[in-house]
């Protein structure tokens, strides 16, 4: 493990040791008083478990995470992953060790939480303006040395915030920024490059602040994934390429940052940024992408979305589940799951039915299922139409797929980690706390 990771890896060691109670939904009576170590040591079985459950399936996390690392290698581009998608320093620091080059967040609390738990380069794909927060920055950038961090601006006003804040205090070293190029009626960024061009004079100009790159994100633009929309994406990257281009030899460090990409696009910012790029071949510049549901992908809206759909991004496996009890057949072609908004997401769409397990004296029994479909949800249930011989009968367990995993993530304080979602008799191998 790098030495720029032990603060981190000390985190993980300490969560894994932390004793486990009720204040967690997650954790079932024999597990109180216990730690996640103890627990991973008994290899319980999963259907020892309660429902609602979220898990994660360690092999195929592992199979992303190496998958995506090895893309961007080839690709010749960073990573710098989303961890706001999961808020999980386990997960993050799995992604730094298999070379992720930085973790990015999104606000000052994920901010905190990163900093807190010993991520070493942080980027905050925001902007941070408020002075309190920023004169907290100053503080812990003052305190370690060995701490990065750069944020987004765009505009003169937000400069002018933050060169105001960190004024006010002891700073041996200017933040960098990333000028912000957006997109009309699509959150932050500057509309035209001639704004964008004022707001890097106007960094330029602050003595506490080193324009550092240009950043984007090209999901902003569009939700489709057709050819019309690949089209609108590589117009928008390009646009960003050119302010990049425009600020060469403007730059105030000395390896300035070019960076897009959400988990749907990420192929076409390596090829937009990396094609005929001319001068910024000799520019030193790093080009970093920010996928962060690739880590444990999912089953709908990145199945549809992700570059893998193209042919041109790395294969990755769904790896969230949530495990459901079938809790009531009160009428022919319906059946009630005790699984609802405040187990799974349902912002890009409601779960996919998978299988059902059920216990028997001779061993679990576990059965695909086909023609399943929630066709709603409430707080804490699942509604489920069912075809004519369904096999599903009140107490079975069923495995659902989910889709889109940052809302996931945010529902589940602790994530019971098994060996592998597909075997016959699944083990929990781990638990992981998520810090939402």
């Amino acid at each position: 493990m790098s030495a720029r990771l032990t603060d981190l890896e000390a985190t993980v060691a300490a969560e894994r040791a932390e004793r486990l109670d009720w204040r967690d939904k997650a954790v079932i009576p024999e597990w109180y008083g216990r730690s996640p170590a103890e627990i991973a040591a008994d290899a319980l079985p999963i259907d020892r478990l309660s429902t609602p459950l979220l898990t994660l399936d360690r092999a195929a996390k592992n199979r992303n995470v190496a998958a995506m690392a090895e893309w961007c290698a080839r690709k010749g581009v960073a990573l710098a992953p989303h961890g706001k998608t999961t808020m999980c320093p386990n997960l993050w620091r799995d992604q730094l060790a298999a070379g992720a080059w930085a973790i990015t967040v999104a606000n000052e609390p994920q901010l905190r939480v990163a900093r807190g738990a010993g991520v070493p380069r942080v980027l905050l794909a925001n902007l941070l303006l408020r002075p309190e927060g920023l004169r907290w920055l100053a503080g812990e950038l003052q305190a370690d040395p060995g701490f990065e961090f750069m944020c987004w601006v765009d505009s003169t006003e937000a400069v002018g915030i933050m060169d105001a804040a960190l004024s006010s205090e002891e700073l041996d070293r200017p933040v960098p920024v990333l000028v912000e190029i957006g997109h009309p009626q699509a959150r932050t960024g500057a509309r035209t490059l001639e704004d964008a061009l004022a707001v890097a004079d106007a960094v330029a100009s602050a003595p506490t602040l080193a324009l550092a790159g240009v950043a984007g994100y090209e999901g902003s633009v569009t939700h489709d994934v057709d050819p019309r929309a690949v089209g609108q994406v590589d117009a928008f990257l390009s646009r960003m390429a050119e302010l990049h281009d425009r600020l060469l030899g403007k730059y105030e460090v000395p390896e300035p940052v070019l960076t897009a990409g959400g988990s749907a696009f990420f192929d076409r910012v390596a090829s937009v940024f990396t094609g005929p790029i001319g001068p910024r071949d000799e520019g030193g510049t790093r080009l970093v992408v920010r996928s962060g549901a690739y880590v444990v992908h999912d089953d709908g809206y990145y199945r549809t979305a992700t570059p893998q759909r193209r042919d041109s991004g790395p294969v990755f496996t769904p790896a969230l589940h949530v495990w459901s009890r079938v809790i009531s057949l009160p009428e022919p072609g319906r059946a009630y799951l005790d699984a609802g908004k405040r187990d799974f997401p349902f912002d890009e769409g409601l779960p996919e039915v998978q299988l059902l397990r059920r216990s028997d004296a001779a061993g679990p029994i576990v059965t695909a299922l086909e023609g399943h479909e929630i066709i709603g949800s409430n707080d804490q249930h699942a509604h489920v139409r069912v075809p004519d011989g369904s096999p599903l009968r009140v107490g079975d367990v069923v495995r659902l797929g989910i889709s889109h995993p940052c809302t996931a993530f945010d529902k589940w304080s602790l994530i019971p980690v098994v060996n592998d979602a597909s075997a016959d008799a699944p083990v929990v191998v781990d638990v992981i706390r998520t810090h939402f």
